[in-house]
């Protein structure tokens, strides 16, 4: 009698343990944030400038 009284409670214990289901976790995506900077530093645009008025002033 011991035995099935055991046998009952584990497997109510058992089937509430399921009773929510298989669920996902959710997790955070993951932020990558790249630091762009170019070689030039920033001076590459002033140097055309100023290549572009000297050869308008050459002319």
């Amino acid at each position: 009698m011991k035995k099935i009284a055991l046998a009952a409670a584990v497997s109510v214990a058992a089937s509430a343990a399921f009773a929510g289901g298989y669920s996902e976790p959710m997790m955070e995506p993951e932020i990558i944030v790249e630091d762009t900077s170019s070689s030039a530093g920033g001076i590459l645009v002033p140097l055309l400038a100023l290549i572009l008025i000297a050869a308008a002033v050459a002319d």
